[in-house]
């Protein structure tokens, strides 16, 4: 591609980011220019598949009679390749005066010779239009080995302004995971990490300056209960060792006795409510209420949340210990999953005066009103909201409530980045509380702040139990799945047993003996199994927690996948071929179909990050992966590389390379460390 192409491009990349990354400007440039000097060779912008929209374009704009910039966007990757590469329906460009079906044929007709894709194909009122495989290859595979792991991303993307690199990059916040210190980190946990690091990566490749945040749980009267907890049942060298399931234990522990004190002072009030009821005199009764009520652990927990509020410095201290403990935990277990955080923010650290600022700007605005002692904002008054009810905002005894914290976040954190974008990747069973909250940031006066904001929501996880009972924290589930891959791997479960012959067996355990860290292995292999079972299916959808299938190498399973790249990696080693000669390699030698239908894939690589950025759904990367080291498998004894003739052997490995990066970078942004041995 020529410069003045290339300049073209950069200037009008955000036009079309929906369907191409890289238009053309309203000069068209020429046939020649994009095809390169008489050898069909293209030299993409990052997608490969932007040069063949703009050739198609070009070509087809003096037929159709309009511009070629109207056509671009309309110029789609097909679902499946039997239905060509790119594909134009007809009607979308509302052509007058003929059928669409008609102008389709007349069009097919009047289309030139090219030396990048073939003759359109009718369907319909559609045009299919084929890569021609020789240029494709070259354009396709010298991309991918040249980008590396940038293939795919697109910077432009994140760019505040693209015809103005040096105003810098847009900032957004996903907010994902946010554990309550000391309760089990459950399933909901679990999917809001797996799903909120995917979103933060992609968005990384995307080019956006990305903030991961980690909104804990770490405020509020259960603080004042595990405090005293500590007191009583609290143990130094467990708290070091483990502080997550340590505090877990004391809070169990604590709530044994208040269970019942509760229960107990409940009973006693129904009492009280019937011999009022009967106007029997009840003095002694509510003393003696009074009396379970002031000596209660509730109580007691109360005063001690309220010596932490007011700022005692022995009870802050113990507060920003458990935290401080808890959060070295936290990022140790995350860092297993390949996540990371810039900043653990939580409940606790939203300064009263905001809440109090929130609360004051509600009232002012005549966004709240008073309700029997307590502040609410009634939704229901604007039939366009009526579905969302009332929202509690303060509570009759003035406390606030997570409502009130997150409007005091949310307008701290604008102060403080500046965002552009804020995800908040919470389950679905939270849609009317973040419904409420920009709803009500939005009334308030904070539009500018409701309109950055976007909830991503998923379903539940069922099922989640393992050998130990009921899972309590991430650590207990990555741990079965690893010890169950680790049985896997040295072919000891009892359905390999059963089902495999004694060689079979054999030549596993071969494998297992050959493996300098099998232990971190079956690690890496629970962990990915753990992830992709998660993402397999659309986020809101429940699914069943199955420790047996995900670990299974059989089917689209996370197994599955690092089996597929450790592969090409073992492949890559004994091919012994450089880096140089990949780079060199007559790629005009891949003739065969599988070739040809496997590079086809490799190109659109990066439509399905751009067509992911619309849907944030995981399963869109994960279907193309699978697709693609489907499309691998049944290729390996047809374009066999050790025994090959030289030249085709360097073809064949730069094809496999390129599949591997492809796999890699797919495999990374899902959250993965492929592994390159197993």
């Amino acid at each position: 591609m020529n410069e003045l192409l290339s300049a073209q491009v950069r200037d009008t990349k955000a036009l079309h980011i929906s369907s191409a990354q890289a238009p053309m400007t309203s000069s068209i440039p020429s046939t020649t220019s994009l095809m390169g000097e008489a050898t069909g060779e293209v030299e993409p912008a990052g997608n490969p598949i932007d040069s063949y929209r703009e050739h198609v374009a070009e070509l087809l704009a003096p037929i159709v009679g309009v511009s070629a910039l109207e056509i671009i966007p309309r110029l789609q990757t097909t679902i499946s390749q039997d239905k060509g590469d790119l594909m134009l329906a007809v009607p979308s460009l509302r052509i007058k005066g003929k059928s669409p079906g008609d102008l389709a044929v007349e069009w097919a007709g009047k289309f030139p010779s090219s030396d990048l894709v073939e003759h359109p194909v009718v369907s319909g009122t559609f045009l299919q239009f084929f890569y021609k495989p020789g240029p494709l290859m070259k354009n396709v595979i010298k991309t991918i080995l040249r980008t590396k792991q940038a293939y795919g991303s697109n910077p432009q993307l994140g760019l505040k302004d693209p015809k103005d690199p040096s105003l810098g990059k847009k900032t957004i916040i996903v907010e994902f995971s946010s554990p309550n210190i000391a309760k089990p980190f459950h399933a909901g946990h679990l999917r809001s990490t797996i799903i909120g690091g995917f979103i933060a990566n992609l968005y990384e490749t995307a080019g956006w300056n990305v903030i991961r945040m980690n909104y804990l749980g770490d405020w509020g009267r259960q603080y004042g209960l595990l405090a005293n907890a500590f007191e009583l049942y609290g143990d130094e060298e467990k708290l070091e060792a483990d502080p997550i399931a340590h505090l877990f234990d004391i809070y169990v522990e604590i709530n044994k006795v208040s269970a019942p004190e509760e229960e107990l002072i409940k009973e006693k009030k129904e009492q009280l409510k019937k011999a009022k009821d009967a106007k029997i005199d009840t003095t002694t009764l509510e003393q003696e209420i009074s009396a379970l009520e002031a000596g209660s652990t509730n109580e007691k927990a109360r005063k001690s949340f309220k010596r932490l509020e007011d700022g005692d410095p022995e009870a802050l201290e113990t507060w920003r210990r458990f935290r401080d403990l808890s959060i070295d935990k936290y990022k140790k277990t995350y860092a297993r999953l390949n996540i990371h955080y810039d900043h653990f923010s939580g409940e606790s650290q939203v300064e009263k005066f905001r809440m109090d600022a929130a609360a004051k700007r509600l009232k002012e605005s005549g966004v709240s009103e008073d309700s029997e002692g307590a502040v609410v904002v009634d939704l229901t008054k604007d039939p366009k909201t009526k579905k969302l009810g009332k929202a509690l905002v303060q509570k009759k005894d003035g406390s606030s409530l997570y409502l009130t914290r997150d409007i005091g976040e949310a307008v701290k954190r604008d102060e403080i980045y500046h965002f552009d974008k804020m995800i908040y990747v919470v389950a679905a069973q939270q849609d009317l509380h973040l419904a409420q909250l920009f709803k009500i940031l939005e009334l308030m006066g904070h539009d500018d702040v409701a309109k950055k904001c976007q909830h991503v929501n998923f379903g539940m996880v069922l099922g989640m139990s393992t050998r130990r009972g009921t899972v309590k924290f991430l650590d207990d589930i990555l741990r079965d799945a690893a010890d169950r891959m680790h049985s896997v791997m040295k072919g000891e479960t009892e359905d390999q047993k059963e089902n495999q012959n004694a060689k079979d067996l054999q030549r596993i355990k071969e494998k297992y003996s050959q493996l300098d860290d099998p232990v971190g292995t079956a690690d890496i292999l629970g962990i990915s199994a753990v992830m992709v079972q998660d993402m397999t299916g659309k986020r809101i959808n429940n699914y069943t927690f199955d420790l047996m299938r995900m670990t299974s190498f059989e089917g689209d399973t996370g197994p599955y996948l690092q089996y597929a790249h450790a592969r090409l990696c073992s492949i890559t080693r004994k091919a012994q071929v450089t880096s140089e000669e990949l780079h060199n390699a007559d790629l005009s030698l891949l003739k065969e179909s599988h070739a040809v239908n496997l590079v086809r894939a490799l190109a659109t690589w990066p439509e399905v990050v751009q067509t992911t950025l619309k849907t944030l759904e995981p399963i869109t990367v994960l279907s193309y992966l699978f697709k693609m080291t489907h499309m691998l498998s049944s290729s390996y004894d047809v374009l066999q590389v050790v025994g090959s003739e030289p030249e085709v052997k360097k073809a064949r490995m730069a094809l496999y390379e390129a599949a591997r990066q492809v796999l890699n970078n797919g495999m990374k942004m899902l959250g993965l460390s492929p592994l390159q041995r197993m």
